[in-house]
């Protein structure tokens, strides 16, 4: 079995360390990461978890995605994906221009029924596809809203924005990322529509999450539920509002405050007994299941892996769910099983996070790092854990 690839995490975090003339010991009291879950991430010995890589980043004051080493450019070179991201950026930079004489738009039917389509396909995995289209819908939609200014075609412009985000997170461009947010809040706000602007804060939160800004997070979170409350009452507001619930929840796990993730673990639960499966609702995906599938998320995040394993193997997930969310759970449950030492229960789900959705499955930073533990246990696992390493680039 081959080794860590030299540029593992631990090796970052170590370069990283050198670079600013600290000890392995002031890293972990600067970080709170214990002293030898530190030396042993840095070694390759055990992955980096979504909280260590946080800490780590925040003690030595960058962003996670320079510890992780996203964006991955090698493997976006090799898929071609990396040429479509300019034009995404671009595509962002002429928000406030006005219309542009050059673009006739096509009638208001037919940018929103392609601005739907695009949230079903990432959702489905199709990230390749939905990069190369959306810097035209995103251009031909700021047009039609600056020249026929309405609620509607704002939301509309909104939707593409929220596309742009989704794309540019799942790549691992935290910062297109961030600047598709903001054009999201900008159009929403145009178009007067609370669900949204609950939705934009619900986004912004997870990118406050990932940063292990959690403080920031969760004063987010609560904006967004007193944006909601400007909301129409219905089914729509209900499922934004569990949904932020759910992100609250994650984030709360992930800072180790178990009663505050259980509280909104018992408020969506609520919700979504009422509501149902949701899945067509701003394609958020939220019901039952996804309060089952958060739970999993918490466990794992409050370090209680055999808890989580154990809730999401039995879980089922509906036919109809989408293939990014199916991928993503998937993975959840694979770093679970690692953490237990079910290495090859945890393989298998590594590839059925691969077969659910493998252009996010190659991208996802918890596919990456569920793969190093695997390879750190150093147990017999079949050759296509080889194989699986080799399209990781890893």
């Amino acid at each position: 079995m081959h080794a860590l690839p030299h540029d593992h995490t631990g090796a970052r975090i170590k370069r990283l360390r050198l670079e600013r003339h600290l000890t392995q010991r002031a890293l972990s009291d600067l970080s709170q990461v214990a002293y030898s879950t530190l030396t042993k991430t840095e070694q390759g010995v055990i992955p980096a978890s979504p909280h260590v890589i946080a800490s780590v980043a925040r003690a030595l004051r960058v962003d996670v995605a320079t510890v992780t080493g996203q964006p991955y450019a090698t493997e976006l070179r090799a898929d071609e994906l990396d040429i479509l991201i300019r034009p995404i950026r671009q595509s962002l930079d002429v928000y406030d221009l006005g219309a542009d004489p050059d673009i006739t738009p096509r009638a208001h039917r037919l940018l929103a029924d392609d601005a739907e389509a695009m949230l079903v396909s990432v959702r489905a995995g199709e990230i390749k596809q939905v990069a190369a289209q959306l810097p035209g819908l995103i251009l031909e939609s700021t047009t039609a809203a600056h020249t026929a200014p309405c609620r509607d075609s704002w939301l509309l412009l909104a939707s593409t924005y929220r596309t742009a985000y989704d794309v540019a997170s799942k790549l691992g461009y935290a910062d297109l990322a961030a600047i598709a947010l903001s054009r999201m809040d900008w159009a929403a706000q145009r178009g007067s529509d609370a669900a949204v602007g609950g939705m934009y804060r619900y986004m912004r939160a997870l990118t406050y999450l990932r940063e292990g800004e959690y403080r920031t997070g969760e004063r987010l979170v609560q904006l967004g539920l007193r944006t909601l409350e400007q909301a129409d009452a219905g089914r729509e507001r209900e499922v934004v509002t569990g949904q932020l619930h759910l992100g609250a929840a994650v984030m709360a796990g992930r800072s180790k405050d178990k009663d505050r993730a259980d509280g909104h673990l018992g408020e969506a639960e609520r919700i979504a007994a009422g509501t149902g499966e949701a899945i067509e609702v701003h394609w958020l995906a939220f019901g039952p299941t996804n309060v089952k599938v958060h739970q999993v998320s918490v466990l794992a995040e409050l370090d209680e892996y055999g808890a989580a394993a154990a809730k999401g193997t039995g879980l089922q997930l509906p036919k109809s769910w989408p293939a990014s969310r199916r991928s993503h759970h998937f993975a959840e449950l694979a770093r679970a099983q690692m953490w237990t030492g079910d290495i090859e229960t945890s393989y298998r789900n590594l590839l059925s996070a691969r077969r659910a959705a493998p252009q996010q499955a190659r991208y996802h930073p918890t596919v990456r790092e569920t793969y190093a533990g695997l390879e750190a246990a150093k147990r017999q696992l079949p050759d296509s854990f080889l194989s699986f390493g080799s399209w990781l680039h890893v």
